[in-house]
């Protein structure tokens, strides 16, 4: 078995390769990678269940007493292991009877039939319960037009998933005598797959020798639905922008470390990741989508360094999440430290965005936290409608239950933006929104009921068995993303009041510095998302970039309602009433149904266009 290094923690399991793993189960029985996994089994058998292993009946008197054995080559060995190593091996190609019959060592096989069993199931259970990553390494990308080295990739995959599953049946039904008649096709090798490649791109000198040999994810294979558990599952605080590099001083067992280099709406921002934190590095892929070899040869917009040591952060406080703009390079750069309370998927995408947020306001558009959607009505009416909130206020689950109130009378729903992107205002005066994801990372208690089953198979699912259990899964296009639509509705998404006479589900806000003081307060009900609890103000309800330069959002922000309300947007609130407890499905789906109503009734602006492709941004770090 061709590992290059077999890593593994408490969670997780990463593989290193640098081509095909194994050719037949002989072969991955015999690996020294096997003989670990057994090893680690063993342990933990011996310190949470050892009647197990003594059940088995595989001790000699004599090794019961000394407790090993000495082996040719010196090294002790315990001796019950070696035989269970063994035996497991014999059982990869014959049947019990046939190794009962040339058993040499203690114990009556036959007889601990059921009790060899369980521990095989045990096993099997044991290598699953982990998260499993393959990484596979070229020292170049594939050129254009060949396809063998990517083949190559997914066969490894795939064979190694083969391989595992066929062990496992080889040896249990070599146990039982019987076959079972159910087979279950699980992902049994590796969950994803990442094909990671040394690409050259244009390193600022001052972060060469730093990153230099950290390869790039350049594709990846997945098994969904995608099971993590990651170390924790809330947010605190904010991200802070420093006057210091975080990067300065900075030193990284690159052998650790991977590259996902994300296309964040236009910009690039290269995200450096610990193979600790792989599974929440991985799930980018249902987020953002990969950049280009073209576009990472012509370098990033930023850089994130997720997993650094965290002694290197220390001088930035107890809560060091932050970035800065590093002018003389023209990038902008982020770090978080490998601590298990920053293991959470918030962490990895909001910094993202942040980078994004800035950058954009450093080209003069506005950003917005929010969920932006393009309707088209059976009867042809068009509408972009953005709405915008703090985090878990019902943007994203207004939107899908306007997927299914509209069901009959909606024709298309296009998600431009499902979290955050920005507006442009053109030299037509129109308002156009523009996304940054592809994908969308959602409350799963929040959606509608079925609805994550139904996109269950391109889905990782994140602490399903906790408060906050999330989702990621791929929910547009990039085309969508970048090609500018205009604005109809410019809605703020109100979570924390309940509907009555006074307050009704959608009200228009028709003076600009009204709508202003509402979208500037940022006022939403906490919904377990972060540490933060009952009701909390945010400015302008984005904390990542915004309030960090309120002065130079606040100029966009003007400029943009300035336009929207020339060019006869609707700007208003929906209460959603998300934040009320009893209300988390049938606010968002009562919000959904009054838009539809108004925009069907006619209160929409003139129909949209189609939108315009984004107009060219300023030079990098401008």
């Amino acid at each position: 078995m061709s590992l290059l290094r077999l890593d593994v923690d408490d969670r997780q399991v990463v593989m290193h390769s640098a081509g095909a793993v194994c050719a037949s189960t002989q072969e991955l029985v015999e690996s020294a990678a096997f003989a670990r996994v057994l090893d680690l089994y063993i342990d933990q058998l011996e310190s949470h269940n050892p009647a197990a292993l003594d059940d088995l009946g595989l001790d000699l008197e004599a090794d019961q007493a000394s407790g090993a054995v000495v082996t040719s080559a010196g090294a002790q060995v315990d001796a019950r292991r070696a035989r269970l190593l063994d035996l497991i091996r014999l059982l990869a190609n014959n049947p019990l009877e046939r190794v009962a019959r040339t058993w040499a060592g203690p114990g009556d096989l036959l007889a601990g039939r059921e009790r060899l069993h369980e521990f095989v199931e045990g096993l099997y259970d044991f290598w699953r319960r982990w998260d499993r990553f393959l990484v596979v390494r070229a020292d170049a990308a594939a050129q254009p037009g060949d396809k063998r080295p990517l083949r190559a990739f997914s066969q490894t995959v795939e064979t190694l998933a083969r391989l595992v599953r066929d062990l496992y049946r080889d040896v249990a039904e070599n146990v039982t005598g019987g076959r079972p008649r159910v087979y279950r096709q699980v992902a049994a090798g590796a969950e994803v797959g990442v094909y990671a490649v040394h690409q050259k791109w244009p390193a600022p000198t001052r972060y060469r020798e730093l990153l230099a040999g950290i390869p790039f994810v350049r594709n990846l294979l997945m098994y969904p639905p995608l099971l993590l558990d990651p170390p924790t599952n809330t947010r605190t605080g904010q991200f802070t922008e420093v006057a210091d590099n975080p990067l300065d001083g900075l030193s990284l067992e690159r052998e650790q470390w991977l590259c996902y280099p994300a296309l964040v709406g236009r910009l690039v921002v290269f995200v450096y990741f610990h193979q600790r934190f792989a599974g929440l590095g991985l799930s980018l892929a249902n987020l953002f989508e990969v950049a280009s070899d073209e576009e990472i040869a012509a370098g990033p917009d930023a850089l994130y360094l997720y997993g650094v040591p965290p002694a290197a952060l220390a001088r930035f406080g107890e809560l060091p999440t932050v970035f800065h703009k590093d002018a003389a390079s023209r990038v902008l750069v982020a770090a978080v430290p490998l601590e298990d309370r920053f293991g959470y998927f918030g962490y990895l995408k909001k910094m993202v965005l942040t980078l994004h947020n800035v950058a954009v306001m450093d080209r003069g558009l506005m950003p917005f936290h929010g969920a932006y959607t393009r309707l088209v009505l059976a009867d042809g009416a068009a509408a972009g409608v953005l709405i915008i909130g703090d985090t878990a206020t019902g943007k994203s689950e207004t939107l899908e239950a306007l997927r299914i109130v509209g069901d009959e009378r909606i024709r298309e729903v296009r998600v431009i933006a499902d979290d955050m992107g920005s507006l442009e205002v053109a030299a037509d005066g129109r308002v156009l929104g523009y996304g940054t994801e592809i994908g969308a990372f959602v409350r799963l208690d929040d959606l509608q009921q079925g609805y994550a089953f139904g996109q269950m198979d391109r889905a990782i699912i994140m602490s399903p068995n906790r408060v906050n259990a999330r989702v990621v899964l791929p929910v547009t296009s990039l085309e969508d993303v970048l090609r500018g639509y205009p604005v109809d509705y410019l809605l703020y998404a109100n979570n924390y009041e309940a509907v009555d006479d006074e307050h009704p589900v959608l009200e228009r806000l028709p003076e600009q510095d009204a709508a202003l003081a509402v979208f500037t307060d940022g006022a939403a009900m906490s919904k377990g998302t972060t540490t933060s609890t009952g009701l909390t103000n945010s400015y302008f309800a984005n904390p990542f970039g915004p309030a960090q330069r309120q002065e130079q959002h606040e100029a966009l922000a003007r400029k943009t309602f300035a336009a929207a309300y020339a060019a006869g947007v609707y700007v208003g609130q929906l209460r959603t009433q998300l934040g009320l407890p009893g209300a988390e499905s049938a606010g968002p789906r009562a919000a959904a149904e009054a838009l539809l109503e108004l925009i069907a009734g006619g209160g929409a602006p003139p129909a949209a266009s189609s939108g315009a492709p984004w107009g060219p941004l300023e030079s990098k770090g401008a």
